[in-house]
């Protein structure tokens, strides 16, 4: 059995003149991904491997969830193929994984990240929102095997907001 955590960045912001590589989290993206990252650490995951695209977002993101879930930082590589936005590289990466990981952590963009928990998971999601995670178990021992698994769990920040 796998499992995969997938990981939309938190909010981010366009106030600042630069490439969307370099985009920064505004305040709003800063408040959700700590509370989603809250709600995750009950689910008491033990991570094998976090793989995150190196834009910016993603990795300011990572930083506050595996702060929270206390994932120590020899667990994190960062891939630019992850700054994908359609989702063949992502899957690329995906099939990739090393089988010795059993549990993936995977922090991404949209498009992408949608397409991805459509496609392989059971149960129909709209859209992946910013700090949002989806959590898919499959039934494979292998990555490059991967085939449709089980939508075990969302985390999305509207779910938290009223009852913090």
């Amino acid at each position: 059995m796998k499992k995969l955590i997938l990981i939309r960045h938190a909010k981010s912001s366009w106030k600042f003149n630069v490439i969307d590589h370099e985009r920064p989290l505004e305040t709003r993206g800063l408040n959700d991904a700590l509370l989603v990252s809250k709600h995750l650490l009950r689910s008491q995951l033990e991570v094998d491997l976090v793989l995150c695209s190196d834009a910016i977002r993603t990795k300011k993101t990572a930083e506050i969830f595996n702060n929270c879930l206390k994932i120590d930082e020899k667990h994190i590589v960062f891939n630019h193929d992850l700054y994908d936005f359609e989702g063949s590289s992502l899957l690329k990466v995906i099939k990739s994984c090393n089988n010795s990981v059993d549990t993936l952590m995977v922090f991404g963009h949209n498009h992408a990240l949608t397409y991805f928990v459509n496609t392989f998971g059971d149960r129909y999601i709209d859209n992946v929102p910013t700090s949002g995670v989806v959590i898919i178990e499959f039934n494979i021992d292998n990555w490059k095997d991967l085939k449709q698994g089980k939508t075990l769990q969302t985390l999305f920040p509207k779910d938290f907001r009223e009852l913090s």
